[in-house]
């Protein structure tokens, strides 16, 4: 395949983060739309165990990563790229940001809040705290409820945009036949993708 150009390609650790990342959301939404429509029971307790455990995980995750964006700056798109799609490219990865930090976080508001006080214990190993002020609210049912509002419709929001970011990745690679794709790739992965689309 022809070389990535120099400092067009991610490093080992952005790429690492990213894939543990995409993996865990992924995980998290199957289970996610999964206990959701179970019922009551110790499966689905265990499944929202297993829930929280992966969402505080993509929480600490994703600050992780975005301590590492701002410290090493992000590869130049490549310059043939339209201006609107570098925008949006920019905008989505922000959007993604967003998600990633705010839906942990309203997650683990709405443990905190709710009225069961249930415990959080990350893969039934460490026990994660409450956040404070939440717990000793008077309103707390009320105020779970809203921020659980929030939560399911970020959850079909971030779903929605993890296909847009899928499509738009398999676009740049098959159809504009750019390294959009393969600078996010591990490089056994980034080949075998050139060879797929040498065989179109």
């Amino acid at each position: 395949m022809p070389a990535i150009p120099a400092g067009s390609s991610y490093g080992a650790v952005a790429k690492g983060l990213h894939w543990l990342i995409a993996l865990a959301i992924v995980t998290m939404l199957v289970i996610g739309f999964t206990m959701t429509r179970m019922p009551n029971g110790s499966e689905k307790f265990a499944l929202f165990q297993w829930h929280k455990s992966i969402g505080i995980t993509i929480l600490l995750l994703s600050l992780l990563r975005l301590l590492w964006r701002l410290v090493h700056p992000v590869p130049p798109l490549p310059p043939a790229m339209p201006r609107w799609e570098k925008i949006a490219a920019r905008a989505s990865h922000a959007f993604f940001y967003v998600l990633m930090i705010g839906m942990p976080l309203t997650g683990w508001a709405i443990v905190s809040a709710s009225p069961l006080n249930l415990p959080t214990m990350l893969y039934g190993i460490v026990r994660w705290p409450n956040l404070p002020v939440l717990p000793d609210l008077e309103n707390k049912k009320e105020i779970g409820h809203m921020i659980g509002g929030f939560h399911n419709t970020g959850a079909y929001v971030l779903a929605g945009l993890l296909a847009l970011h899928v499509a738009a990745a398999l676009k740049h690679h098959f159809m504009d036949k750019d390294d959009v794709l393969a600078r996010m790739m591990p490089k056994a992965f980034a080949g075998l993708l050139e060879r797929l689309r040498e065989n179109e």
